[in-house]
């Protein structure tokens, strides 16, 4: 067998890294093969299944020296990389898969190995899922935050300087007075950004069954803040489910009271850092060319009574 032990990347895979990225993505790309296999043999290694990716990442499963399953993860090196292997190690499997290795130079981890086909999406109950998802984040917001990463004080800072100019770009009004508003209420919480390791993205989607506990977080994306803007990604998960019940302020009143209770947040506060994020998102959809507020943002406000 080659050097790259006969992996390939994915066409699917190519065409979504390079048509985001630039020289530097295609790049690595075409280094990928070699460099998995380099590291296949640097860790000892053997294949045990399929090649798997997402959006930013291109997972092997494979086995150690000593048996036990293990996923080889190979995304570029990035400030966001490093950052989720600093609170991977600080948080050292507790609620969240463990990190077994990792090579600083080219990104990759070697992770626990859980099972890829069962999230928490496939729990038919969503309170029974919701409180799984909250009892996870109250384990990793429990232990110190590690030193070197992002605050959100910073991002605060760095989202209000960015209102002024990106209000303008909205077409309608209403969405410029809500987008203003949201902004208000980050102002009025910025002075006390909070001081807990958040995941950032825990959804129904980034929770997978395990063998060590049967859920599991993963891919992190580290953050010292108020655990109140760790909220909208669960609040938002499998959102056309949501909106199929036909009563989405609901659901998200009811998700938002599960988490609230079972973190012990104050629920005023919970829900500006929630605006937070809804700001956080819309900002980026600005960015991206949008001229509207999404749909999905502006029913998540108007659930918590913060219409803006």
């Amino acid at each position: 067998m080659d050097a790259s032990h006969g992996i390939g990347v994915p066409d699917g895979f190519a065409v979504s890294y390079s048509g985001n990225g630039g020289e530097r993505e295609r790049a690595w790309l075409a280094g990928l093969p070699a460099l998995a296999g380099e590291l296949i043999a640097r860790w000892e290694l053997a294949r045990d299944g399929a090649v798997g990716w997402g959006e930013a990442s291109l997972v092997v499963p494979v086995r150690r020296a000593d048996g036990t399953r293990a996923a080889l993860k190979l995304q570029m090196p990035r400030e966001e990389t490093a950052a989720a292997v600093t609170g991977l190690r600080a948080w050292d499997g507790d609620g969240i898969v463990r990190l077994l290795d990792h090579d600083p130079v080219g990104g990759a981890m070697l992770l626990e190995r859980l099972d890829g086909s069962r999230t928490l999406a496939s729990v038919p109950d969503d309170d029974t899922a919701m409180r799984v998802l909250a009892a996870l984040l109250a384990r990793l917001h429990a232990v110190p935050a590690a030193g070197g990463l992002r605050g959100l004080g910073d991002v605060a800072r760095e989202m209000l300087a960015a209102v002024p100019s990106a209000v303008g770009s909205l077409a309608d009004a209403a969405d410029r007075r809500r987008l203003r508003g949201w902004a208000s209420a980050v102002a009025e919480l910025a002075g006390e950004p909070g001081d807990r390791m958040l995941h950032w993205d825990l959804h129904y989607g980034n929770v997978l069954a395990g063998e060590r506990e049967p859920w599991l977080a993963i891919d992190p994306e580290p953050l010292v803040g108020d655990p109140g803007f760790d909220l909208w990604p669960a609040l938002d998960t499998c959102w056309e489910r949501v909106r199929a019940t036909g009563d989405a302020a609901r659901v998200v009143r009811r998700r938002f009271d599960l988490l609230t209770e079972a973190l012990g947040l104050d629920r005023e506060r919970a829900a500006g850092w929630t605006l937070g994020r809804l700001l956080q998102n819309t900002l980026w959809d600005i960015e991206d060319g949008r001229t509207a507020i999404d749909p999905s943002q502006l029913a998540v406000a108007e659930a918590l009574g913060r219409h803006g």
